[in-house]
């Protein structure tokens, strides 16, 4: 336990200073809306006017989200085994075309059903 004390500390340093901050300003933020808070974002979706609740969110941003998630972790998965290339032998090399495979068939369908559009 001694030796995972100072990570556990700095995680919780880390999320104190999270939570103070959101905290901080929540209670001593401006609350004021002008013009420029009402433009739309770079994103172009126009921001809710003075409504109680979130509003509607496209589902197209979701699953792009999705999209990014599904082809970072991916990479997340190359990595290691592309370190460990030489010492995994001929197994690992089919393991990784299988899935090498299925992630590509995964991009064709998104692909195809024009996921990857932005309209």
């Amino acid at each position: 336990m001694g030796l995972y004390l100072p990570i556990l500390v700095l995680g919780g340093v880390a999320a104190a200073f999270a939570v103070v901050s959101v905290g901080m300003a929540l209670l001593i933020g401006p609350r004021r809306f002008n013009r420029a808070k009402l433009q739309a974002y770079e994103c172009g979706i126009e921001p809710a006017r003075h409504s109680v609740g979130p509003g509607r969110f496209p589902i197209r941003f979701y699953l792009t989200a999705m999209l990014f998630i599904v082809f970072d972790i991916e990479i997340v998965f190359l990595y290691p085994w592309a370190v460990a290339f030489d010492r995994l032998g001929p197994f690992a090399l089919a393991e990784m075309a299988l899935f090498m495979v299925v992630v590509f068939v995964a991009y064709g369908y998104v692909w195809r059903r024009g996921g990857l559009e932005w309209d």
